[in-house]
């Protein structure tokens, strides 16, 4: 009888270590949603750790958060910046570099000045020309310069980290599951996610979908993929902008180069890429561009991957496939 227990209890242990338990997190965090499935063979769900490391980066890079390290940095106060923050900051650099100025952190000004950031102006009158050349002097990401732990930047500038931040912590949340031994999972925050591994319950790689451009709030699907050790990250003008009086539509993504808000007719651009990070700030830089130019980017660029959505001449749907993206 007690062999037959012994046999029994190694059973149950070997079928419980390859029958991993799913985990499934959701919460709000950064003014969206977040879901985060993950396999383990424990009954830890690591939900405090996974809150601690969204509080830190929030804590970091929120311009919503008076007492952030950015919010003291842009109303001109010391403050030194922290690791993540430092993170951030390199890859933007980098993916301010490789698309030519179209990805540029130091447009917050620009973005409060169109009405779409914490600091909102009024854009009901129309739009005003006079102040655009003195906050145009205030951007340029080269104009920044991370020196020990301060930032050299002008008087009077504005970070935005928005547009990259939420990439910035999927990948975190990915790299601290992998140290937990966790090598299966699916992580979201506001649509920009990162995959690893496969869907056990499944057995297939993990399924997401992607927006279909809508001008009416509601939300439908446009297509599904599967994802598997990759990142996806989307952007889209068809959710957020603003109608002044005269009722001109502006979109929330701002041209650095101009500006002004993106005038294009493309209305969705979603990207895959190795990290979250990449693919969330290139979604965002190539909204600036022209279908051209994103071709042409794309060509010099083998290791990402993007589907734009857009508006052709007769104001029908259009999809532009790059570099083998499904």
């Amino acid at each position: 009888m007690k062999n037959i227990v012994s046999l029994l209890f190694i059973f149950l242990l070997i079928y419980s270590c390859n029958n991993p338990r799913l985990t499934n997190l959701t919460g709000l965090v950064y003014g969206t949603t977040y879901n985060i499935q993950f396999y383990s063979n424990t009954n830890e769900n690591l939900s405090k750790e996974i809150d601690s490391i969204l509080n830190e980066i929030d804590n970091s890079m929120s311009t919503y958060k008076p007492n952030s390290i950015i919010s003291k940095i842009n109303k001109n106060q010391e403050s030194k910046i922290d690791y993540h923050f430092k993170n951030v900051f390199n890859s933007s650099k980098k993916i301010y570099k490789e698309t030519n100025g179209r990805f540029d952190p130091s447009i917050g000004l620009l973005v409060n000045y169109w009405g779409f950031g914490p600091e909102k102006f009024n854009i009901e009158s129309g739009i005003k020309d006079d102040k655009l050349p003195y906050l145009l002097e205030k951007v340029g990401f080269d104009k920044f310069e991370i020196i020990d732990d301060n930032i050299k930047r002008p008087f009077d500038s504005y970070i935005d980290f928005n547009a990259i931040a939420k990439g910035y912590a999927v990948d975190q949340i990915g790299d601290f599951l992998i140290k937990q031994k966790i090598e299966n999972y699916l992580i979201e925050i506001g649509g920009e996610i990162i995959a690893s591994g496969l869907n056990i319950n499944k057995n297939k790689p993990w399924i997401v979908a992607i927006d279909m451009p809508r001008f009416d709030g509601d939300r439908s699907i446009y297509s599904t993929l599967e994802l598997k050790n990759t990142s996806l990250a989307s952007s889209g003008t068809y959710r957020k902008f603003k109608i002044d009086s005269m009722g001109n539509r502006y979109a929330h993504i701002i041209n650095p180069l101009s500006g002004y808000p993106s005038k294009t007719n493309i209305l969705s651009v979603t990207v895959k890429a190795p990290s979250c990070i990449d693919a969330d700030a290139y979604a965002t830089a190539l909204h600036t561009m022209t279908i051209e130019e994103i071709k042409d980017f794309f060509n010099n660029n083998s290791n990402i991957s993007s589907l734009v959505i857009f508006e052709n001449d007769n104001n029908e749907l259009e999809e532009l496939e790059l570099n083998s993206f499904y």
